[in-house]
């Protein structure tokens, strides 16, 4: 196992701890498609301030949730001695498969790694019962990389929930998963990256993304095909009926309650009619009056559409 420690290095030149669970499939972020675009640099990852916001929380949060970690393991009674912070590793045997560590711990004289998440929001009920290793998947594919790679046996997994208390979670090193996330991350690197051939994709996004420029050629469709285009309409009917259906019942509800601010079942609210104020940009005026800085920050994409062919008939007219 090599120790490397140096600058931030370039993304697309390895597959870090972070790129593991989107080589299984297990992201929520990325599919093997879009990490195989960002890797061969056909894809640069796009702006998300949700997540960017997230991600700059936790990395600020982070060595406070390592204090938190090792003061409660203290006070658990443990033996703690923290070993190292954000160090980084290099597969023995793949150059290209590496990690980086946010806190490693001697825990009763284990060497053990640990990964610090600040936890927030809806993502709360996705962490089971501290003490256990009922994690997020795709924190999982993360840590067991991280034991992969460095060979350690067990990971502390520090979820901070609220200021006043860190949730500890501990996975252990388990050598037919890692055999098998093995595999599968040399054979996207070696098959997908190196070779520049993307892995199948498993979405429409994905399809839009590998065949973006449309080819002027026909292709026949097949018995399942046929069926589902026959299926998509019945869905797509069943979508402008279910709209339709809302609005009428809007209207219903509305014409009941008039100029009421709030529909009520006995002591019990159900909803309110009430005024909000909207900032809304108007568009066509700025471009009708300033022409210029419109072009300046105007950009054109070009996007495939799925849509229904008209029928011969309807062309002809």
């Amino acid at each position: 196992m090599a120790r490397a420690r140096s600058a931030e290095p370039d993304r697309r030149t390895f597959l870090g701890g972070s790129d593991a669970p989107a080589v299984l499939g297990v992201s929520t972020w990325l599919t093997p498609v879009d990490l195989w675009r960002l890797k061969t640099g056909r894809a640069k990852p796009e702006p998300n301030p949700d997540r960017d916001r997230r991600l700059e929380r936790g990395k600020r949060l982070e060595p406070f949730i390592c204090d938190m970690v090792v003061d409660k393991l203290r006070d658990q009674g443990h033996e703690v001695k923290v070993l190292a912070r954000n160090e980084r590793y290099t597969d023995p045997q793949y150059p290209f498969m590496k990690c980086e560590i946010d806190l490693e711990l001697e825990v009763d004289g284990e060497h053990v790694t640990g990964d610090a998440k600040s936890v927030g929001g809806q993502a709360r009920h996705r962490w089971g019962q501290e003490g256990t290793d009922e994690i997020p998947i795709e924190y999982a594919a993360q840590f067991m990389d991280g034991l992969m790679i460095t060979g350690r046996q067990r990971c502390l997994a520090a979820a901070l929930r609220s200021f006043d208390d860190v949730d500890i979670y501990w996975l252990r090193r388990d050598e037919e998963t890692i055999a098998g996330m093995r595999q599968k991350m040399v054979t996207f690197w070696q098959n997908h990256v190196e070779r520049d051939v993307p892995p199948d994709p498993i979405n429409f996004a994905d399809l839009r993304a590998l065949f973006a420029t449309p080819e002027p050629r026909r292709v026949e469709a097949t018995p399942e095909i046929l069926e589902a285009l026959d299926e998509l309409g019945l869905i797509k009917g069943r979508i402008q009926a279910l709209e339709n259906r809302e609005e009428h019942l809007r209207y219903v509800i509305g014409k009941h309650m008039g100029p009421a601010e709030t529909l009520a079942s006995g002591v019990r609210d159900l909803m309110s009619w009430a005024n909000e104020e909207r900032s809304k940009f108007d568009l066509e005026r700025f471009k009708r009056e300033h022409p210029d800085w419109y072009a300046l920050y105007t950009t054109k994409t070009t996007t495939r559409v799925l849509r229904r062919a008209k029928s011969r008939s309807a062309r002809a007219r």
